[in-house]
């Protein structure tokens, strides 16, 4: 009940209202709930922060097999946040979080492993724990065949529908699928603008109806005949995702008795055009011996002409290439710069955090620590790290101010970085200069 008021919230209040059938259900000793609450005490979800009480839930819930609570203490012995600084527990919960299946516990071994913090550095290790991320996050990318963000030009409207161009990329369509999957009736406008554009001679839109009904959705129900229609009239125009669409509708046999000759004559036809999800497909034909000679070579040139343009899987494959020696010479530092780059790709959180590139929260205590290790490496990090420390703390106290519900609508406008820009705190770092340099003339002038 709680995941799915989380899940359909808008506001601030229902989200509350969700927390309040968490902490039920977690009194009850439901463990995704105890999980769910325990993640709010620890990030201060509502205002109700409480590291100590967070820790005892984390500790309770990893002894009944939780891995995301044994990541969660992992990352709290690595840091010494609320317990002590230890990065030999913090190994031992990781460890026990990867084996358990955190994804994110996997990428902070990998990482680990790959740079030697706190182990002995190594490659193999680091390269086995990127692998089963990559493998879990690869298997539901070919499940869902989906394509990647590449921004495609509908036909210039005719008066009938507007006089200026528009700009259509996947993100939109994907963002139309999403609604779908959670029923929202805007699908609907999406297929009838894309039957507008169709109409009025946009191969792009035929190739977006196509995928539709390739899929299924409230809008579309799920059609092969329809699909190969769309697509059909998308590929008689020298459109790529038309061509690749039907060349995924043979080479899978939907709709059509499976073709793999057909199959590779419209996926080599759509990659002469620079379609990489067409490239791709050559590449796996190639690689797995898919109604062709297997030719490793081939397979190579194909996935590293669609990693070019940022396709996912084609990034994975060539990881395998270099991780198996596969038609290149092995190579263990460029497998794992491969898969780091896939994960990258899919924006997975995961990566961001271990790799060290940014965290998946704001946390005023980690930060206050990691600002105190600075200001110890080297004397002319102590002025900077104080104005750092004085922004910080600054934003903490309104933080508290905002938690007392009598000064909730008062200062509910004060989001700083909103208001006054990104760069406030060097305005008031400025002043405050501005202000001794006026102060000390005013006693020494």
């Amino acid at each position: 009940m709680g995941i799915k008021i989380l899940q359909q919230s808008k506001s601030q209040k229902q989200k509350a209202e969700a927390y309040v059938f968490f902490a039920k259900a977690a009194n009850m000793g439901n463990l995704k709930a105890m999980e769910k609450m325990a993640d709010a005490l620890l990030f201060g979800n509502f205002g109700m922060q409480n590291i100590t009480a967070a820790i005892q839930l984390y500790e309770s819930l990893a002894k009944e097999g939780s891995y995301k609570a044994q990541n969660a203490l992992g990352f709290l012995s690595s840091y010494g946040i609320g317990m002590e600084y230890n990065q030999a527990k913090a190994l031992i919960y990781y460890t026990f979080g990867s084996a358990g299946g955190s994804m994110m516990s996997q990428m902070i071994l990998g990482y680990r492993y790959l740079s030697g913090i706190n182990v002995l550095q190594n490659c193999e290790v680091a390269l086995n724990h990127y692998k089963k991320v990559a493998d879990y996050i690869a298997d539901k990318l070919e499940k869902s065949e989906s394509i990647p963000v590449e921004k495609v030009r509908l036909t210039d409207r005719p008066e009938n529908l507007s006089s200026n161009s528009e700009i259509l990329d996947w993100d939109i369509y994907q963002y139309y699928k999403f609604l779908a999957e959670r029923g929202d009736v805007q699908i609907q406008k999406a297929l009838y603008y894309f039957l507008k554009a169709a109409k009025a001679g946009s191969a792009n839109a035929m190739a977006f109806i196509g995928k539709m009904y390739l899929e299924g959705n409230a809008a579309a129900p799920q059609n092969n005949a329809t699909a190969f229609k769309y697509f059909s009239m998308a590929a008689s125009k020298g459109n790529a995702i038309g061509l690749h669409g039907l060349g995924l509708l043979y080479f899978y046999g939907k709709g059509v008795p499976v073709n793999y000759a057909e199959a590779l004559k419209y996926f080599q036809k759509a990659a002469e055009k620079g379609w990489p999800n067409a490239q791709f497909q050559l590449g796996f034909m190639y690689y797995s011996g898919s109604g062709v000679w297997k030719d490793y070579k081939l397979a190579f040139k194909y996935f590293y002409l669609a990693s070019q343009s940022g396709q996912p899987l084609a990034i994975y494959y060539l990881a395998e290439m270099y991780a198996t020696g596969t038609g290149v010479l092995r190579s263990c530092r460029t497998a794992v710069e491969k898969r780091l780059k896939f994960l990258k790709k899919r924006r997975c959180i995961q990566w961001h955090f271990s790799y060290g590139i940014e965290l998946p929260f704001k946390d005023i205590h980690l930060a206050r620590r990691l600002y105190d290790m600075a200001a110890q490496t080297s004397p002319d990090a102590h002025i900077p790290v104080f104005f750092a420390l004085m922004k910080l703390e600054t934003v903490h106290l309104l933080q508290d101010i905002l938690f007392f519900k009598q000064f909730t609508m008062c200062w509910k406008w004060m989001k700083l970085d909103n208001t006054l820009g990104p760069y406030w705190d060097l305005f008031v770092i400025g002043l405050i200069v501005a202000v001794l340099i006026f102060l000390l003339r005013n006693r020494y002038g």
